[in-house]
């Protein structure tokens, strides 16, 4: 383990020198060395007259583009490879490869198969085909996120696929549209790991991937919806976030998946796109044990946070003030903090008790680069309110167990909100369930827990989001968390590129509608 680190120091009104390094660091990369951005060769349009799109993208490939890791998220920005469901903004399930479905009883799902597609090897999509690629991933070792705990029995007949629960889950369908749950040609399972190349659906077809380098797709002309415009795509792998800005400003790349808070003003404001992201910045407050465990306590720290300070200092402005747990990524919760909501959440707060010298300690990580700032300005905010922090700030490795055996009183943590299929009542069970997995907070609320419950068994759409508004307000109204902000994603896009998805779940890039130019 290694020794922990404190934040280096206090945040002025000047952008920190390490930002400042790391940008001339990456122009120095893309200019002088050449190798940190490998700018793909000029191709012909071997399909058409489109142009092809240049993609610079943040992570390299970490398991060989298998679409039953997080690699799949990739595959799916390139619209490659596609599944039974698509989702909406609301994360209500839409027709995909599956042009409809019904829920004969309370632990069976029947999916129609669209007729009429092609593998890119020319193979057609069938229900055998589903079945398989399907029963592919529940075997997988380790099996996807989305599929964690449940037991799927899976069958055909000639039009449709049968899916049977061990339990009723409201879910199946959004559990569909997981990126990891991709419906791949036959050939695609031939090998010791599974390969998207050449054996997607999507509108442009995987050719070629050079290791954690880059990756080229064409367009796909036998692809069953609008054929895409753009005649194929070329990919590199850039994860120096300054070596990313510098392509955007130079016109190396067209499109940049992420360009980092510090670079951002360093290109063309018309060139960049601010998404916001289901991701929180939440402090976490030890109810178990210490300080915290006091309500009066945690009201006295919720009290003393400036949210606003911190979005305008930290992340120059580019992040949203959080309300709650769940943020502007999902628009539909705005609607449902009425009221009621407010009022449901404040009967249960506690007023904030007067702290004198109360001893705490704050915990964070390095491997996101703000969150040390954060740590340093949050504990400038608390120390003015009467608390004495102690910080401790590691790499994630080596402080997760420590803040999940509760050994800190109060833990900064940009948190995920929306999983796999689309919906964050996984996200607030795991984080604030008794018997949750994830709970830094060490928190324990059995009014809590039915909410989560009600709101974990209720179908999708209207209902279930009422419940997931009165499961956010009980945890708020226990202080168990206080959200800071909500992040947001700073998506590069070339003069002349059109139709680019800007997708808070990062399943969507490059569509079929995306050009250069046109």
């Amino acid at each position: 383990m290694t020794d922990p680190k404190p934040a280096a120091a206090r945040i002025s009104g000047r952008r920190p020198l390490n930002r400042l390094l790391a940008g001339a660091a990456g122009l120095a990369c893309l200019t002088l060395l050449g190798g940190c951005f490998n700018a793909a060769p000029a191709q012909q349009a071997s399909q058409g007259t489109g142009q092809r799109i240049a993609l610079a993208m943040l992570q390299p490939p970490r398991s060989g583009l298998t679409p039953l890791s997080d690699d799949a998220f990739k595959l799916s920005r390139w619209a490659t490879a596609e599944t039974l469901i698509m989702l909406d903004a609301n994360g209500e399930a839409q027709p995909g490869l599956a042009t409809e479905w019904k829920q004969t009883s309370p632990k069976t799902w029947v999916f129609t198969i669209r007729q009429g597609v092609k593998f890119h090897d020319g193979t057609d999509l069938t229900p055998e085909r589903v079945e398989a690629s399907l029963i592919a991933a529940t075997k997988a070792s380790p099996k996807p996120r989305i599929l964690d705990g449940v037991t799927l029995k899976i069958s055909h007949d000639a039009t449709t696929v049968t899916i049977t629960t061990a339990e009723p889950d409201p879910l199946v369908p959004q559990r569909l549209s997981s990126p990891q749950l991709v419906i791949l040609a036959a050939k695609a399972y031939s090998g010791k790991s599974v390969s998207p190349v050449g054996t997607g659906t999507g509108p442009f077809e995987l050719t070629a991937v050079n290791g954690t380098s880059g990756a080229t797709l064409q367009r796909f002309d036998g692809y069953w919806g609008d054929k895409a415009l753009a005649s194929g795509i070329d990919v590199n792998f850039v994860p120096d976030g300054a070596a990313r800005a510098a392509a955007l400003r130079t016109g190396t790349a067209q499109v940049v998946e992420a360009v980092p808070v510090g670079q951002a003003a360093s290109v063309d404001q018309n060139l960049i796109h601010e998404v916001p992201m289901p991701r929180t910045n939440t402090l976490y407050l030890n109810t178990k044990k210490g300080p915290f465990a006091d309500p009066a306590v945690r009201a006295a720290a919720r009290a003393a946070i400036d949210r606003a300070r911190l979005v305008d200092t930290v992340y120059e402005g580019r992040a949203d003030i959080a309300e709650g747990l769940l943020g502007p990524a999902l628009p539909w919760m705005a609607g449902e903090r009425d009221e009621a909501y407010k009022g449901l959440r404040d009967g249960h707060r506690a007023e904030p008790a007067k702290v004198d010298k109360v001893k705490i300690t704050l915990g964070t990580f390095t491997d996101r680069a703000e969150l040390p700032e954060v740590a340093v300005l949050l504990e400038q905010q608390l120390e003015a309110a009467g608390f004495e922090v102690t910080q401790d700030v590691r790499e994630y490795q080596y402080i997760e167990a420590d803040a999940l055996d509760g050994d800190f009183d109060a833990f900064i943590l940009s948190r995920a909100t929306v999983l796999d299929s689309g919906d964050p009542v996984a996200y607030m069970y795991s984080d604030f369930a008794c018997e949750g997995s994830f709970n830094i907070s060490q928190f324990c609320d059995k009014e809590v827990d039915a909410a989560l419950k009600a709101a974990a068994q209720a179908p999708a759409g209207e209902g279930r989001r009422k419940a997931i508004a009165k499961a956010e307000a009980l945890i708020l109204g226990n202080d168990a968390a206080v959200p800071m902000l909500h992040e947001r994603v700073i998506q590069g896009e070339a003069a002349g590129v059109t139709g680019v998805e800007r997708d808070p779940r990062e399943r969507a890039l490059l569509t079929a509608k995306s050009t250069v130019g046109a």
